[in-house]
């Protein structure tokens, strides 16, 4: 009997609050379908919300520009922007066209690919191939290239399959990461979502290579 492939988050999923899209990321398996049909991928277990122009920890605070300008598109599109001269960061669209509100994603237990993931990190232990926003992007060779990507084409060679939930006792909620200069309430607002440490250890217990 043939096993029915898995399941690809469509734009429904991506078309809600911001919020709720952020928590319930957490456990989906991020793919890159690469040359040859081969697939690098991650389980996520940490996301970031930015919401709007009122957020003054979202890119969107400072209107349309160039660089943000995936962030007001459909939702189920990638943004994908450069930061601090060297880093490019992933984001998903969520909620409305003309909207502007982002997840970004901040890590992965790594699962599929992983020795093409060591060679793009020159080699790095498999515990720090993806554990942070930057990290993950060059693993997994995200570059702007993907910006304003659509996640949700049938086509698509970069998108999000469903896996289990994370329950809610596995889920840690926290302020969001490296908002040094800006403002309270933004600076401290718990809008970044991780999964505890004991669940990423039995994610990460078994890789699918």
């Amino acid at each position: 009997m043939m096993m029915s492939p898995p399941l690809r988050l469509e734009r429904d999923f991506f078309d809600r609050p911001t919020l709720e899209v952020a928590r319930e990321l957490l456990g989906q398996r991020l793919v890159r379908l690469e040359e040859g049909d081969l697939r690098t991928s991650g389980l996520i277990i940490e996301t970031e919300a930015y919401i709007g122009t009122e957020d003054l920890g979202c890119h969107a605070r400072v209107g349309r520009t160039t660089r943000n300008h995936s962030m007001w598109g459909p939702p189920g599109h990638a943004y994908v922007y450069f930061t601090y001269g060297m880093h490019w960061m992933l984001n998903f669209v969520t909620e409305g066209e003309g909207d502007p509100a982002a997840v970004l994603i901040r890590s992965l237990v790594p699962k599929e690919g992983l020795e093409r993931m060591r060679q793009r990190r020159a080699g790095r232990d498999d515990s720090v191939l993806t554990d942070g926003p930057a990290k993950l992007c060059q693993a997994l060779a995200i570059d702007r290239s993907l910006d304003g990507y659509d996640l949700c084409r049938p086509s698509s060679t970069l998108f999000v399959e469903a896996e289990d939930q994370i329950a809610e006792a596995d889920v840690m909620i926290r302020s969001r990461i490296g908002l040094i200069s800006v403002p309270e309430p933004w600076k401290s607002i718990p809008w970044r979502f991780r999964v505890n440490p004991t669940h990423i250890v039995l994610l990460s217990a078994e890789t699918d290579d």
